[in-house]
């Protein structure tokens, strides 16, 4: 997020949901982590904008005033970044994992021969963020994995279904079967998301799809080197099926699995961000590449 406006986009968040839980929901960052930024930015302004209560945040007077001038503040902001040119040119591109990428690379090289004057950025982010920075505004639109929390005030477009599997211990007494039914794993210890992420964490876990077991978490991780790390260690991890291609670990092998559903690869971008030209040509593109493939 630009340094400019983190402070601002996390008091619109807090104000909008009227809750430090909530905003932190919304934006994917820790609570002790949002309110020290609130903070800072009653610091910075010198005021008190919320008054904090076991009901919520209410914004004072003050807050009030500067919650009616943020957002016209934060969009004039993005125009003039917008307009000014030269590093204003960029789009950014958030992604999560190679494998839901795909041919996005080559289709990024096409349109920077036809829109030389603009540059694309593609950013990866971790799993702490399955919005893939969209929410923090970050990013200009992404390449997200279904479901994931706020996804309902973004436009979202599906590209394609993958299937999962699961990632074992090399010396799991599963990792000799061609296939693992996905009630054998039901007893094993997971690796998980933060829970934060809500609803993709559940994904990951295929909570809703264990007829009433309950999950057993081993490690929460938020990076591909530490996923794997824990399921060397001993947990086991459900995973899309190009992770076999991407990640790697001598003590990890990945088989298919039945019994859960796949995961869902789709293409977001904020509501307010809808018919600029630059941006609909290449998101254009990538769908057409993608859902072809």
């Amino acid at each position: 997020m630009d340094g400019n406006t983190c402070l601002l986009r996390y008091f619109v968040a807090v104000a909008e949901e009227g809750s430090l839980t909530g905003a932190a929901e919304r934006l994917f960052v820790s609570q002790p982590a949002l309110t020290k930024q609130i903070r800072r930015l009653e610091d910075d302004l010198g005021v008190r904008l919320f008054v904090r209560s076991r009901s919520g945040m209410a914004p004072t007077e003050a807050g009030r005033e500067f919650a009616s001038r943020v957002p016209a503040l934060l969009d004039s902001w993005d125009e003039a970044v917008r307009a000014t040119g030269g590093a204003a040119q960029v789009l950014r591109l958030g992604f999560l994992d190679a494998g839901a990428v795909g041919a996005i690379p080559e289709v990024i090289a096409e349109f920077r021969q036809a829109q030389p004057k603009w540059r694309v950025e593609l950013r990866q982010f971790d799993w702490s963020d399955p919005s893939v920075g969209l929410a923090r505004g970050e990013v200009d639109a992404a390449v997200v994995r279904l479901p994931f929390p706020g996804q309902e005030r973004l436009v979202v477009g599906e590209l394609f279904v993958e299937e999962r599997g699961v990632l074992l211990p090399a010396r799991h007494p599963l990792a000799n079967n061609k296939t693992v039914e996905f009630w054998e794993l039901w007893d094993e210890s997971f690796v998980a998301a933060g829970a934060e992420t809500g609803a993709w964490r559940d994904h990951w876990l295929a909570a809703e799809e264990r007829d009433g077991h309950p999950v057993r978490v081993g490690a929460v991780t938020s990076r591909p080197d530490e996923w794997l790390g824990a399921v060397a260690g001993g947990c086991v991890a459900l995973a899309p099926a190009s992770v076999a291609r991407f990640h790697s670990h001598p003590d990890v092998v990945f088989r298919p699995v039945r019994g859960v559903s796949p995961s869902r690869v789709g293409l977001a971008r904020p509501r307010e961000r809808m018919h600029e030209a630059a941006l609909d040509e290449l998101l254009e593109a990538i769908v057409r590449r993608l859902i072809r493939s």
